[in-house]
């Protein structure tokens, strides 16, 4: 005969009164919980008093709701994606400078689109040619390449045809190259910017900043953030470097993980 398992009846009581609290979509009362459950009102208060003390639930509205506790194991097992964790800094990048924003990496050598935050107020770029393709000719591409090592710039260019999407794009790999290797600012730094001025798209300019996080293990994660403006916002939106900036250093520790 198969032994069967010694089992701790309290136990089994307050997981199913976790059960019960974490089916109901509004705050449960004691009483509620006892007739669910089918325990004693008083043992019922009992469970109750111990699992808000561990915080496996949560007084509210009246009744109770579960705690931090279940949140932080549901996290453990299910951890965030990068959009997910990436999705606050665009948000208050795309609310502060009323501007669509955008998160891309570099991954397998071609240009990812992670997401883009935008509103009726400030709409994406129509994305009419890839990133894949159109590298040369957006911020988020340039300031990619920028990121890399001259290797790694002078394999993307080879692999990339640099087609002419506008009449302002630049089409000329060595002129692109000199571009991307020598953005400095008058102080003698390097420029944090990277701009696209109707290079992808009439009317629009797009201004990004790169990302370059060494990891843990030792991997390099090389990416981009960008705002989209019309092109007569292109100035205004160049004197807040700083904003973009400050998502930027957000991302990177996003990516860093």
């Amino acid at each position: 005969m198969t032994a069967q398992p010694t089992l701790i009846v309290s136990v089994q009581r307050a997981l199913h009164l976790l059960d019960a609290v974490g089916s109901s979509e509004r705050a449960m009362t004691a009483k509620a919980l006892a007739r669910t459950t089918g325990e004693k009102l008083p043992t019922t208060y009992h469970l109750l008093r111990t699992l808000v003390h561990e915080g496996y639930l949560s007084r509210r509205d009246g009744g109770y709701v579960l705690g931090e506790r279940v949140s932080s194991l549901s996290a453990r097992l299910h951890p965030p994606s990068l959009r997910e964790r990436a999705r606050p800094a665009l948000a208050g990048l795309h609310d502060t400078l009323r501007a669509a924003s955008y998160l891309v990496l570099y991954r397998d050598g071609e240009l990812g689109l992670v997401d883009v935050v935008d509103s009726p107020a400030a709409p994406r770029v129509d994305l009419w040619v890839d990133l894949t393709a159109s590298g040369h000719a957006t911020a988020l591409g340039k300031a990619v390449l920028s990121a890399l090592d001259e290797d790694g710039r002078r394999d993307y260019l080879a692999r990339h045809e640099l087609a002419d999407l506008t009449p302002y794009t630049l089409t000329d790999r060595r002129a692109l190259l000199r571009g991307l290797t020598g953005r400095r600012h008058d102080t003698g730094g390097e420029e944090p910017l990277v701009v696209d001025q109707q290079e992808y798209s009439l009317g629009i300019a797009c201004v990004a900043t790169p990302l370059r996080v060494v990891r843990g293990d030792g991997d390099v994660a090389v990416g981009a953030v960008a705002i989209s403006v019309a092109a007569r916002r292109l100035d205004g939106v160049r004197r807040s470097a700083s904003d973009l900036t400050r998502a930027a250093e957000r991302l990177a520790l996003e990516l860093a993980l």
